[in-house]
Parts: structure tokens; C-alpha cells; sequence
């Protein structure tokens, strides 16, 4: 046996020792992908998902309120003290759960998830109201808040399906420019006319949004479609029809959301959960002040 021949062999055994080691490779790539197109990537999500929870300041503040009740259980402190700790902790535990901020604003945008107010009225005039704006210095500019421009959105949504004469942009606001001219600038650039908008600059609140559009049309028959935040509509639909005879509500977005299927999302404290709380209560205060103001009045 001649020594190129073996030579050639061993080469050939080189060589099928190589395709097979990157075939063992390839399938063990290809098992690897499936585990991730599988189960593997959704457990890397659930991880990530818990990972940031884990980082939410309500969380750390509420495990930090924790460890000082139990310090002060195990210290033997004042029951009085450890008791209003651990109301502390209690409450702002249900606050900053998904179930109980859910609950809040389901409560108030029951009315409005469901029904197709609207779907086949004329309208004559389209009213926003603001939900704030805020000024960027070092940009020399005002800029509306998530919560203005979604309802604007809506707005555009409603106006170009209904075709109002005017389109009203109502508020005062607290920047260099007016929250009602800030709208409008943005109205504009999504095609409304100029010559079809109307700016209610005077207002701060709610009610005073009523009372200024109430002066600005005297016809109080005409159709009023009133564009806001499904968890304000209620208040403010109810403000409106003091002075108009026909106000057709449109919610602009909501902050209810059908129920979590993650258990960690539903039950782990979180700060958004903990600001639609908040939300939710001024708003119930809010329209809590507006009964009483309507009795004494």
C-alpha cells in the first residue's frame, strides 16, 4: 500500500470526521432555534418581564416598607406604630395593582366601553378639551401631553367622518402659548381648515369649558359632539348639557383594559398601575366636587 494512498484516505476520513461534526452542529443550531421559537423565548420574556418589575420604584418602596415592619415587629416597637406601617404598606400595595386600578377605571368608562354613542348623529360643532400641555425651554416650544394629543386624534377621527362646522379647541393651560392654540396648531397639520377652527383660550377646568362654549354659541340646540377622556367624559358630559340640549359624547381613549392573563403583571405592584389609580380617584373626587358645587349653587 502505497504511502499517497494513504495519505488520500486518511484525508477523506479528515474530512468525513469534519462534515459530521458540522452537521452535529447545524442540528444542534436548528434544536436551539426551535427551543426559542418555542417555549424558551417565552420564558426569556417572562424573565425580562418579572426583571423589570422587579426595578419599579413602587415595588422597591414597597419591599423596602416591608423589611422596616418586620425590623420593627421583630424590635419590639410600638404596636401603634407598627400598625399604621403596615396600613402603609397595605395601601399603597392595592394602589399599585393592576385589579384595583382596573376596577377604578372600569367604573368610570362602563358607560361608554360598550355603547356606539354618536355612530349615525349629525354634528355641528366638535369640541376637544384639553388634557395639558407643557413648555420644553431650551426648545422654545409647547408641547401637548400624551393625554391631548390622543383626544386630538379622536377628534380628527370624529370630524372626518361627521364633517362639523366648527372644531373647537378648548383650554387655557399654563405655557407660553395657550393649550387651545397649541391644539390647534396640531388640528392644522391634520387637515382641519383654519377658517373651521375656534379656540376657547379662557378655561381651566372642566366646568368652566361649559360656560365659556355656552357663550360662544348662543343657539343651544345645535349638536354638540364633546371629545375627552373616556374616564372625564361622564363629568363633562354632564356640565355641557346644563347649556346645550344635545351633546353626543366620544371617548378619546381609556385606561380600563380587559383582565391580565400573566399573574405577575395582574398582582406585582407597578407604577403605571399606581398612576391610573391616582387618576382614577381624582376623577371620582372631581366629579364628587362637581354634585355638591351643582347643590349649593
Amino acid at each position: 500500500m502505497s504511502e499517497a494512498y494513504c495519505t488520500r484516505v486518511t484525508f477523506r476520513l479528515y474530512a468525513e470526521e469534519a462534515d459530521d461534526a458540522a452537521n452535529k452542529v447545524s442540528r444542534r443550531k436548528q434544536i436551539g432555534m426551535k427551543y426559542l421559537e418555542s417555549g424558551g423565548i417565552k420564558f426569556m420574556e417572562y424573565v425580562y418581564m418579572i426583571f423589570k418589575g422587579f426595578v419599579d420604584p413602587v415595588f422597591i418602596v414597597i419591599l423596602l416598607l416591608l423589611i422596616a415592619f418586620f425590623i420593627c415587629l421583630i424590635g419590639g416597637k410600638k404596636k401603634s406604630g407598627v400598625l399604621v406601617l403596615f396600613l402603609s404598606i397595605v395601601l399603597l400595595y392595592g394602589a399599585s395593582i393592576f385589579p384595583v386600578a382596573n376596577y377604578l377605571c372600569y367604573y368610570l368608562e362602563k358607560d361608554y366601553i360598550k355603547s356606539q354613542n354618536g355612530a349615525s348623529q349629525n354634528i355641528d360643532v366638535l369640541v376637544v378639551l384639553g388634557g395639558g400641555a407643557q413648555d420644553i425651554n431650551s426648545l422654545n416650544n409647547t408641547f401637548l401631553t400624551e393625554a391631548t394629543s390622543t383626544r386630538i386624534l379622536s377628534a380628527i377621527e370624529v370630524y372626518n367622518k361627521k364633517r362639523a362646522k366648527y372644531f373647537v379647541c378648548s383650554g387655557k393651560g399654563i405655557g407660553k402659548i395657550t393649550e387651545a392654540e397649541a391644539m390647534a396648531r396640531l388640528v392644522v397639520k391634520l387637515g382641519v381648515p383654519k377658517e373651521k377652527i375656534r379656540l376657547e383660550t379662557k378655561s381651566i377646568n372642566t366646568w368652566a369649558s361649559a360656560v365659556e362654549l355656552n357663550k360662544m354659541f348662543a343657539n343651544k340646540n345645535i349638536s354638540i359632539g364633546l371629545v375627552t377622556s373616556a374616564s372625564h367624559l361622564k363629568r363633562a358630559e354632564k356640565e355641557f348639557k346644563k347649556y346645550f340640549n344635545n351633546v353626543v359624547p366620544f371617548p378619546a381613549n381609556f385606561y380600563y383594559a380587559s383582565s391580565a392573563e400573566n399573574i405577575f403583571v395582574k398582582y406585582a405592584p407597578q407604577t403605571s398601575s399606581l398612576s391610573k389609580t391616582s387618576l382614577a380617584l381624582k376623577e371620582i373626587a372631581g366629579q364628587l366636587w362637581y354634585n355638591v358645587k351643582s347643590v349649593t349653587q
